[in-house]
């Protein structure tokens, strides 16, 4: 038994025969070892991941929504903790195309909250309205004296920050209807000016470079550069293709077009807001309906938007044009949508126009059978599912009744493609001109 008792001791740890006040010593000094292991590893974990910049997006009946949701988007995108808040007495402001815009927040609960950055969109009468709110003027005034950042878009640098004379001695821009109202001698005609903490731009079609500075100067030309990536933007270069056509046909509709875009939680808000406004602002008939079981959805960067109909209430409706916006989950909720199948199939066989953007192209029409023996393009991420990869490197394909486009970074000239089709290639650039945007040809 002694023989065994030995050998079993051999086996326990060298620190059960130490001393009991060695044994303290021993937990302390390890106490004290864990405790600053916890410390280092939080340093560490601190400089891996920053705080989130705090970012203030101002919303109003009237509010450009191109502007807003990619100013929203992109920004949380970059990790950004966006808090959109209405100058309204209600959460949901109908915005300058008719778009339902649901904010977080009210303007009246941001007294005496901190940003790193205040961005007000434009749009008219958006813009003024505001300009009009106490409130949010006052906490503009405040940021700038601190100098933190503040930036504007469109009608807002000389609607508001110029009338609450914050731009008075600095270089700024803004939508050319509006620039006569800046200080002329110091306007500029860039797309995006920075002057000291003030940044500005000039419209829908500056949107996406506008929101991409503001990364910048939050984060850095790195992530900047990151984010910009995988929204397929023009390259400088201008050197891809921009735009195809294969099997040529005439797309009829018989008054103003009628266009069904329909909207799940998850899709990409930026293609949906764009392929929105574009339409309307050419006189077309567009409703937005949710696949989902109620009207307002969270789109894929937590944009919430407020549909005009159900998709079950659409489904007895004859459209010209069904056109559906990318952003995942959001392709596969619509992907998933039995009425939506319906209605897309029987669009097909009744040889009226459909299209998609971004992973609709992949994750639905080929999905349906719809692609068949067209070609299409699509995400670069989702090109794999394309059955003809031939054309997917175009930044829109249009195959017959058929058209197609790559992503956020593409959504206007996809829109204004469309607005060609029905209305003819001077009609696209007219509105092209009025948001700011070189429609390429």
């Amino acid at each position: 038994m002694a023989v065994r008792a030995v050998m079993g001791a051999s086996r326990l740890p060298s620190s059960f025969f130490i001393s009991p006040v060695l044994r303290s010593c021993n937990r302390n000094l390890s106490r004290r070892s864990f405790a600053f292991a916890s410390v280092a590893m939080a340093s560490l974990a601190a400089t891996a991941a920053p705080p989130s910049k705090k970012v203030l997006v101002p919303i109003a009946f009237g509010t450009e929504e191109i502007e807003a949701s990619v100013i929203v988007d992109i920004l949380r995108r970059a990790g950004a903790d966006v808090l959109v808040a209405s100058v309204e007495q209600d959460l949901q402001v109908e915005a300058s195309r008719r778009v339902k815009l649901v904010a977080d927040d009210k303007m009246d609960s941001c007294d005496g909250k901190k940003f790193d950055l205040i961005a007000l969109p434009g749009g008219m009468p958006g813009a003024s309205r505001l300009r009009d709110c106490a409130p949010l003027k006052k906490l503009t005034i405040v940021q700038s004296e601190q100098e933190k950042l503040v930036a504007a878009i469109c009608a807002a640098p000389a609607v508001a920050l110029q009338e609450w004379g914050l731009l008075d001695g600095r270089k700024a821009t803004c939508h050319p209807s509006f620039i006569d109202k800046l200080s002329s001698s110091l306007t500029v005609g860039s797309r995006v000016q920075k002057d000291g903490h003030f940044i500005t731009s000039r419209g829908p079609g500056t949107a996406i470079e506008f929101a991409l500075a503001l990364v910048e100067e939050l984060y850095g030309k790195e992530k900047s550069e990151e984010i910009a990536k995988p929204l397929v933007l023009r390259s400088r270069a201008g050197n891809e293709s921009t735009k195809e056509n294969f099997n040529p046909l005439e797309w009829k509709a018989s008054a103003a077009p009628r266009v069904l875009v329909p909207i799940a939680n998850g899709s990409e808000e930026m293609e949906a807001v764009m392929i929105i406004d574009i339409l309307r602002r050419a006189g077309m008939m567009v409703t937005v309906a949710s696949v989902e079981n109620t009207l307002q959805i969270e789109a894929s960067r937590k944009v919430k938007i407020v549909a005009d109909k159900l998709i079950e209430d659409v489904k007895d409706t004859s459209y010209d044009l069904i056109v559906l916006p990318g952003g995942m989950p959001g392709a596969e909720r619509l992907r998933d949508c039995e009425t939506l199948k319906t209605l897309l199939t029987k669009q097909a066989e009744e040889k009226k126009a459909f299209g998609a953007i971004c992973a609709a192209p992949a994750v639905v029409l080929e999905a349906y059978g719809l692609l068949k023996g067209k070609r299409a393009t699509c995400h670069p991420g989702f090109v794999a599912r394309l059955s003809d990869q031939s054309a997917a490197k175009s930044r829109v394909v249009i195959d017959g009744l058929s058209i197609t486009s790559r992503g956020p970074g593409t959504a206007m000239e996809f829109a204004l493609s469309i607005v060609e089709q029905y209305f003819g290639e001077e009609k696209a650039e007219s509105i092209a001109e009025a948001m700011v945007f070189q429609y390429p040809q």
